[in-house]
């Protein structure tokens, strides 16, 4: 038998077959359903099931909650990531270039790096108060460490042979840093945004539960504190893990560019 006419024909599958659409649609299913017998099985009656958090989702929209608390939240990641990229990747090439620097500032940035942001809620509320400013101020040390130490490391892990190779064509250091540093370093560059951006997230929420009195961290605190509505607080979860989610394609996205995807192993 013809090899040809034994492999399936996957040009004639509908479109919405694709795995990566129907792979983790069935995982978000059987989670659901999972959740469901686990709450009936449970008999809980604080615990909400999947349909009392979609109908905590519907009261938040109705309530104009949602949209006010996610544009909160998503005002203060977009500050403290923006202001961590502007320093962190300066700095770590800066510091992956000049071994005297790195000598210099790494012990520092070893001993910062590992104190969680939420020790320094305190400091932050003192310093700034209860303003957007303390959860953009954590924000911000959250992310400028893994985007400093990645954009180290994707210089310091730089090939030689592509700057000897610059400099024998008699290449400027201007333009060594825009035609070869900068494009070879760029794909993990962007793996330490992309875990930045996961932490600054994961932050923000911890900030606003005790920082500010809004966001979706309130939120969620709001919730517990006001009637235990823990519909609320799962709705608050879910809410987030999708922004999450979101953010993370949206970075995914970058990798795609044709100045990036060479970095990245295709299959």
């Amino acid at each position: 038998m013809n090899a040809d006419r034994m492999a399936p024909n996957t040009s004639q599958r509908p479109r919405w077959f694709a795995p990566v659409l129907t792979l983790p649609s069935l995982v978000a299913v059987l989670l659901l359903l999972a959740w469901e017998g686990a709450v009936r099985y449970s008999r809980n009656d604080l615990f909400p099931g999947p349909w009392q958090v979609g109908l905590g989702v519907v009261e938040l929209l109705r309530k104009g909650l949602l949209l006010k608390y996610t544009v909160a939240s998503l005002f203060r990641v977009t500050w403290g990531f923006l202001l961590a990229v502007l320093v962190g990747v300066p700095f770590g090439l800066f510091l992956g270039w000049f071994r005297t620097a790195y000598l210099a500032f790494n012990p520092l940035i070893q001993v910062l790096r590992p104190i969680s942001p939420i020790a320094w809620i305190p400091l932050a509320i003192l310093w700034f108060g209860v303003s957007d400013a303390a959860p953009v101020f954590l924000i911000f040390l959250a992310s400028v460490f893994p985007i400093t130490v990645s954009a180290t490391a994707a210089v310091r892990d730089l090939q030689p042979v592509y700057v000897r190779a610059a400099r024998n064509f008699g290449i400027g250091r201007v333009q060594l840093f825009l035609r070869v540093i900068l494009p070879a370093t760029l794909p993990q560059v962007l793996t330490g945004l992309r875990i930045a951006l996961g932490v600054a997230w994961l932050v923000v929420v911890a900030a606003e539960m005790i920082a500010v009195n809004s966001g979706l961290g309130y939120l969620i605190i709001d919730a517990r504190n006001a009637g235990k509505r823990y519909d609320l607080v799962v709705a608050g979860m879910v809410i987030i893990g999708l922004i999450g989610l979101g953010l993370d394609l949206l970075l995914r996205r970058a990798e795609r560019l044709e100045g990036v995807s060479w970095g990245y192993a295709h299959r």
